[in-house]
């Protein structure tokens, strides 16, 4: 589905649709991307506030020295973690007895850019790692004023 489409069907302001809807770079296809652990399905939210961008991101059991925040290209927010989380094999080592059923995923490889729009500040970016909750803080310029512009008029 297109970002027009998408855009016409929520009604997203034009910031929240530059933060969530794809970017548009070859070989990227979507505003997450992720190699090898099917990563897109991290759950990610996105505050605005008057002041600020709040990113949410879930990954527990990474280590803090594990993830890196970046921006790149200018606006372009990067989370990456190369951390593996370990799975508790304490009740596993046990001889004859094993895993039935294994549901959460171990976080492998990931990436996730979001376009940070025109007002976000990135020389103000922090991030925190607390709880398993990576927190992204990303503060907002000040609103400019519009500048007039003096239109010459030609005599034909």
């Amino acid at each position: 589905m297109s970002a027009v489409a998408i855009n016409h069907l929520f009604g997203f302001p034009e910031t929240i649709e530059k933060l969530i809807l794809p970017i548009a770079r070859s070989g990227e296809g979507n505003n997450t991307e992720s190699r090898g652990g099917g990563n897109n399905n991290i759950p990610i939210d996105i505050l605005e506030s008057s002041k600020e961008y709040i990113f949410y991101l879930d990954i527990p059991g990474i280590s803090k020295s594990d993830i890196q925040v970046t921006v790149e290209e200018e606006r372009t927010l990067v989370i990456k973690s190369n951390g593996k989380r370990k799975r508790d094999d304490g009740d596993e080592s046990e001889e004859g007895s094993k895993y039935i059923r294994l549901e959460r995923r171990l976080a492998q490889n990931l990436v996730k850019k979001f376009r940070l729009p025109e007002d976000a500040d990135v020389s103000a970016v922090t991030a925190k790692y607390q709880d398993g909750v990576l927190t992204v803080t990303v503060g907002k310029l000040p609103p400019q004023p519009p500048k007039p512009k003096t239109v010459q008029i030609a005599v034909s």
